[in-house]
């Protein structure tokens, strides 16, 4: 059986297609199958990159690893059960078709709340949460007091999780690993980014995920995106020699995929 990877949260522009793509990527570099799927619909960036990076090696010749992308399958509604939601017959369609060849599939989430994102993170074995480092993207997760020292409440998101993982218990899965990645720490030590910390440490021990290091905000992950590219294709492309931050940007991923601690994956880039 497949591992499945869900990339979500329900907040756009906190990289979640980047976060997927690289990850995806990653994978595919080192030897494992790997299928994709983008269940924002209407924008489909994760899609985008992918036949993005599909038309670029057609273009160059090269050989590149990659995920397979697929789109879910469309569904005869005349088929569908009394009561049975078409979304979830598509998904389940298009998960029950890849299971079998392949390692890993990765599912990219839109930043808003659909039907599709909810029985994703149902199916997730690992549930990574990219998150920009604001407590205003905090509120995804929690509400906190005017001071950002105090956790009021659980956020609508995190609810999702938690009866994601109930539904998970109770079909007798084994639970959710949930990660949350700080996206877009800032260089400098500032008193906003120690705020930020303690309180994912204390949410992290209130409802249940880890916390693990994601991407700086750096130029060269926007102009990859056009050719479908990750920082682990630079060489192949004929970029002979990185500079700082394409290094530092590469280690960011392999902490990312170490922080993932995904199941036969031995990081060798």
């Amino acid at each position: 059986m497949a591992h499945i990877i869900v990339v979500g949260n329900e907040k756009g522009g906190a990289g979640k297609s980047t976060v997927s793509m690289h990850v995806a990527t990653a994978l595919a570099r080192m030897g494992h199958t790997v299928s994709a799927l983008d269940l924002d619909l209407r924008q489909k960036t994760f899609g985008r990159y992918a036949e993005n990076r599909k038309s670029f090696v057609a273009k160059s010749g090269l050989t590149l690893p990659s995920p397979h992308y697929h789109d879910l399958p469309e569904v005869d509604h005349a088929s569908l059960s009394p009561g049975e939601n078409v979304y979830d017959r598509r998904l389940s369609e298009a998960v029950a078709a890849l299971e079998p060849d392949s390692d890993f599939i990765v599912i990219d989430c839109p930043g808003s709340h659909t039907r599709l994102s909810q029985v994703a993170h149902s199916l997730a074995d690992t549930l990574v949460t990219p998150l920009n480092d604001s407590f205003i993207d905090f509120d995804l997760l929690a509400h906190i007091d005017a001071d950002g020292q105090k956790i009021l409440k659980p956020s609508v998101y995190s609810e999702m999780v938690w009866n994601a993982r109930q539904l998970r218990a109770q079909a007798g899965l084994k639970p959710i690993d949930w990660i949350v990645l700080r996206n877009r720490l800032g260089a400098q030590n500032m008193v906003n980014k120690k705020k930020m910390g303690e309180a994912l440490d204390n949410l992290a021990k209130r409802i249940g995920f880890r916390t693990g290091p994601g991407f700086n905000e750096r130029v060269i992950f926007r102009e990859l995106f056009p050719r479908g590219l990750t920082l682990l294709d630079l060489k192949d492309v004929g970029v002979k020699q990185l500079n700082i931050s394409n290094v530092a940007a590469r280690q960011e991923l392999r902490d990312l995929i170490k922080a993932l601690r995904l199941p036969g994956v031995e990081i060798d880039f």
